[in-house]
C-alpha cells in the first residue's frame, strides 16, 4: 500500500511541475510577443515617446514651352488627429472655431476608423481630419489648437494655376482613395495625387519623395525636441518640374475660338510630335478644382449635360469626313490602284449599280490633286471600288480589306497613339472579321463604300486627323504625339524620341501635298490663304445622324518647311469651311507670326462670338 502511495505522489509531484512549468512557459511567450512580436504595442509605445512627423515635397511646377509658368503651389495646412490622443475633447467648441457641424464631425471620424476608406488605419498614427484650410482660416485656429490634445497641424502645399486654360491637359490634384493606398505604399489617406491629365501621367516624377522628423514626447505629450538631435530625420526630395509642348498664348486663343461650341483643336510641331496645344471644347477654369470646393465643382461639372469634363481631343471619336481622303488617295498610290494621272467621273456623285454617293459640282473627270483640292467623293468611291474589286492582286474581299487596314495601322488609326495622357481611345478602323459577321460574308467594296470618304464605320480621334496632318507634312513619317517636352534630370520616354514611318513611299506623299495646297489656292480651303507663308488643307465635312453635320479641318503650314499640324473639328458645324477653315487659319497664324495681325483679331472676335451650343439647343 505504501509503495502505491508513493508511486501517487510521485506522479501528481511530476503533473504539478510540468503544470508549473507549462504556465511560466506561456507567460514568457506572452512576454516575448508583446515586447518583440506586437505591431499594437509597439506602436502604443512609440507613439507615447516619439512622434514622426511627415515631411512632404514641393510638387513640381509646371511650365509651357516658352518658360510661362501654368502650374505652381501655394501653402495650404491640414489638421491631423491621433485617435488614441484625442478621448475627452470639447468636441461643439472645436466644431464652431473650424466653422464645421457636429454631424461632420462625427461623420469624419467614422470615415477615417473604416477599413474599407482607409486601409493601415491605426489608432496610434496621424489621419487626416481636415484638409486644405487656407492661410486665413489656420491663423484663428491655431491660437486655440492647445485646447484639442490629439489634433495637430500638418502644413502643405495645393496647386494653383496660373492662367483659366489647359484644363484636360494640366488635370488636377485630389485626396488618394482606398485603391491608391492598396495600390502603392507610397500613399496613405489624406495624400493627394494626381487624378486628371499631365498630374496623373506624370504622378511619379510630380509627387517628390516624403521625408520624415522624428521628435521626442514627455510623458504629457509634449514635444520636447529632436530625436538625437535630428540625426534620423531625413528632408524631403521636391519633384521634378515639367516643361510642356504647350504653347499657353496658342492654347488661349484655341479656347476663345471654341467658345460656345462643341468640339476640339489640336495642333502639332511635326518634326517632333510636341503638341503645340489641345482643346477641348467646352472646358472649365482648371483653378475652380482647388481646396475643399474641388468634390462639389467636380460633381457639378460631371453633371453637366455638355460634358466639360470629356477630353474630346483624345476621348471624342468622330468620322473624319473628307479629312480621310488623303489616306486613301495614298494607299491607292501605294498598291498601284491609281496614278498620280488617273482621272475618275463625277456627275454630282458616284453612281454605280443604284448605288449613289452624292457630290457637289465641279469639273469632271478628275485626277488626283484636282480631286483632293475640291474634295471629290466619286474619286475615292472609285479608288476605294477598283481596289477592293481587284482580283488580280487579292485573292478575296477579306484580302484586300486586310491589306486597307493594315495602310490605315500604319498611319496612326485604329488603334491609340500612345499620347502621354490618360485615356485616350482608339477609334474605330472595321477589318474583314468585322463585315464578315456584320453581313454574313456577303458583302463587297460598294456595300462599305462610305468609308472611302471618312464615313461609315470608320472614327479617329481629332489628335489622330491632326497626327495624319503632321504625317503628311513630314512626307511620310510621325513621331508619337506629346504633352511634355522636357522632365527635370530625366530624359523622356523613346516612345517620344523615336520616328514610325508609315507604309507609303515618301514620293507619293508629294502628290497629295501638291493636292492640299491647291485645296488652299484655289478649292475647299480658300479662307487659309496668305501672302505670308504656304498652307496646306484638307477640309471635311462629317455627316451627322443626329442633327447638323460636323465641320472639319486638317492641314499644316508652311508647305516645304512645316512648322504646324493642325486639326479642327467643331461639332454641328456644317461645312468645313464654315469653321473648320477660317478657325484653323487664325491658330496656325498665332503661331507662326506669334501673333494675330488687328484684321485676324476681329474675325476671332466673331468666331468666339458664335454659340453652336445654344443654336442647336434651342432647335
Amino acid at each position: 500500500m505504501s509503495e502505491e502511495k508513493n508511486f501517487d505522489f510521485e506522479r501528481r509531484k511530476w503533473v504539478l511541475a510540468a503544470v508549473t512549468v507549462g504556465i511560466v512557459a506561456v507567460y514568457m511567450c506572452r512576454l516575448l510577443y508583446l515586447q518583440l512580436m506586437s505591431e499594437d504595442f509597439r506602436a502604443q509605445a512609440d507613439s507615447n515617446a516619439f512622434y514622426h512627423r511627415v515631411q512632404y515635397p514641393a510638387r513640381g511646377a509646371i511650365r509651357d514651352r516658352k518658360g510661362q509658368l501654368l502650374v505652381y503651389n501655394q501653402p495650404a495646412y491640414d489638421i491631423m488627429v491621433v485617435m488614441n490622443e484625442q478621448m475627452g475633447v470639447d468636441t461643439l467648441s472645436m466644431c464652431r472655431d473650424l466653422g464645421i457641424d457636429k454631424e461632420w464631425y462625427i461623420k469624419r471620424m467614422a470615415e477615417i476608423k473604416d477599413p474599407r476608406r482607409n486601409p493601415g488605419y491605426s489608432r496610434y498614427t496621424q489621419q487626416l481630419f481636415m484638409s486644405q484650410l487656407s492661410v486665413e482660416e489656420f491663423s484663428g485656429f491655431r491660437e486655440k489648437l492647445f485646447h484639442y490634445p490629439g489634433f495637430y497641424v500638418q502644413k502643405r502645399a495645393i496647386r494653383q494655376y496660373e492662367r483659366p486654360i489647359g484644363a484636360h491637359i494640366l488635370g488636377d490634384v485630389g485626396e488618394v482613395g482606398p485603391k491608391d493606398i492598396e495600390s502603392d505604399t507610397y500613399y496613405r489617406m489624406g495624400d493627394y495625387i494626381g487624378k486628371l491629365g499631365v498630374e496623373r501621367q506624370y504622378e511619379k516624377q510630380l509627387r517628390g519623395v516624403k521625408g520624415e522628423e522624428i521628435l521626442l514626447r514627455d510623458a504629457r505629450g509634449r514635444i520636447k525636441g529632436h530625436y538625437q538631435g535630428g540625426k534620423f530625420d531625413r528632408q524631403p526630395v521636391p519633384g521634378k518640374n515639367l516643361t510642356l509642348s504647350i504653347d499657353a498664348d496658342l492654347q488661349a486663343l484655341g479656347e476663345r475660338l471654341m467658345e460656345g461650341k462643341k468640339g476640339s483643336i489640336v495642333a502639332i510641331e511635326p518634326k517632333t510630335g510636341e503638341i503645340l496645344c489641345m482643346v477641348s471644347s467646352p472646358t472649365y477654369d482648371p483653378r475652380i478644382m482647388v481646396g475643399r470646393q474641388r468634390g462639389k465643382n467636380n460633381m457639378l461639372l460631371s453633371q453637366d449635360v455638355n460634358k466639360p469634363l470629356l477630353n474630346r481631343a483624345i476621348m471624342g471619336m468622330y468620322p473624319p469626313g473628307s479629312t480621310f481622303k488623303t489616306s486613301q488617295a495614298l494607299t491607292f498610290l501605294q498598291e498601284g490602284i491609281i496614278s498620280p494621272s488617273t482621272a475618275y467621273p463625277c456627275s454630282r456623285g458616284f453612281h454605280f449599280h443604284g448605288l449613289t454617293v452624292g457630290c457637289h459640282a465641279h469639273g469632271a473627270p478628275l485626277p488626283l490633286e484636282p480631286a483632293i483640292a475640291t474634295s471629290c467623293n466619286a474619286f475615292f468611291c472609285w479608288g476605294l471600288y477598283n481596289m477592293f474589286g481587284n482580283r488580280h492582286k487579292y485573292s478575296s474581299v477579306q484580302d484586300a480589306m486586310t491589306r486597307w487596314k493594315d495602310y490605315m495601322v500604319s498611319m496612326g488609326f485604329g488603334y491609340a497613339l500612345g499620347v502621354d495622357l490618360p485615356g485616350e481611345k482608339r477609334g474605330m478602323i472595321p477589318n474583314a472579321a468585322f463585315y464578315d459577321k456584320a453581313y454574313r460574308g456577303a458583302w463587297s467594296g460598294l456595300t462599305i463604300i462610305s468609308i472611302s470618304i471618312g464615313q461609315g464605320e470608320v472614327t479617329l480621334t481629332p489628335l489622330q486627323i491632326a497626327n495624319l496632318g503632321a504625317t503628311i507634312a513630314n512626307r511620310g513619317w510621325f513621331i508619337t504625339p506629346h504633352v511634355v517636352k522636357h522632365i527635370q534630370d530625366e530624359p523622356l520616354d523613346s516612345l517620344y524620341r523615336t520616328r514610325r514611318y508609315t507604309m507609303v513611299d515618301r514620293r507619293y506623299y508629294d502628290y497629295v501635298v501638291e493636292g492640299m495646297r491647291r485645296a488652299v489656292t484655289g478649292g475647299t480651303c480658300r479662307s487659309a490663304e496668305t501672302s505670308d507663308y504656304e498652307v496646306c488643307g484638307k477640309t471635311g465635312t462629317a455627316q451627322n445622324p443626329h442633327g447638323r453635320d460636323h465641320s472639319a479641318f486638317m492641314g499644316f503650314a508652311p508647305k516645304d518647311d512645316p512648322k504646324i499640324a493642325i486639326c479642327v473639328y467643331v461639332e454641328n458645324g456644317e461645312w468645313g469651311a464654315t469653321y473648320g477653315v477660317p478657325i484653323g487659319a487664325l491658330m496656325m497664324e498665332q503661331y507662326i507670326n506669334g501673333r494675330l495681325s488687328a484684321s485676324s483679331e476681329e474675325r476671332a472676335q466673331s468666331f468666339q462670338a458664335r454659340h453652336i451650343i445654344k443654336q442647336t439647343e434651342d432647335e
